[in-house]
């Protein structure tokens, strides 16, 4: 197999692209949100915009506008997508909140005490907006990509 083979792959150009610019894009948004320089955000789960989203809108679309909005494809990612979506701002925030209750148990049970556990993670799902961010973000990835590089 080429290697080269790849970087033709327009869907997986636009899936890679979205997750990485979304990653990107959630330090400044961070940063907007709390005041703080939090470079860890690139590698974090959660936050503006939801990178889980706007990789699968961005290869959804992609795949519509490079093979058809009727290829059975496009309408599996689709459906793929609408999964992702939904779990983003739902499932996994549920997660997140109970996460943080936890804590807060754990840090009124345990004062006083040194704890040596690392804290359950708190951000690992998305509010509506964050997941709406990257339903925006991966389309303007997709089109963006598809206007230059038809």
């Amino acid at each position: 197999m080429n290697l080269l083979a790849i970087f033709q792959n327009k869907v997986l150009i636009a899936v890679l692209s979205a997750w990485l610019l979304a990653q990107v894009f959630k330090i400044p948004t961070e940063y907007l949100r709390s005041r703080r320089r939090m470079w860890a955000m690139f590698f974090a789960a959660g936050g503006m915009p939801s990178s889980h989203t706007a990789l699968m809108v961005a290869g959804t679309l992609a795949v519509g506008l490079y093979y058809g909005f009727d290829n059975p494809i496009f309408a599996i990612a689709t459906g793929i997508t609408m999964i992702i979506a939904h779990d983003a701002a739902g499932v996994r925030r549920q997660a997140g909140k109970h996460a943080e209750r936890i804590n807060v148990l754990f840090d009124e049970l345990l004062r006083g005490h040194t704890w040596s556990e690392d804290d359950l993670k708190e951000v690992i799902g998305h509010t509506p907006l964050e997941v709406v961010g990257g339903i925006i973000f991966g389309t303007i990835v997709a089109v963006t990509q598809w206007m230059i590089w038809k």
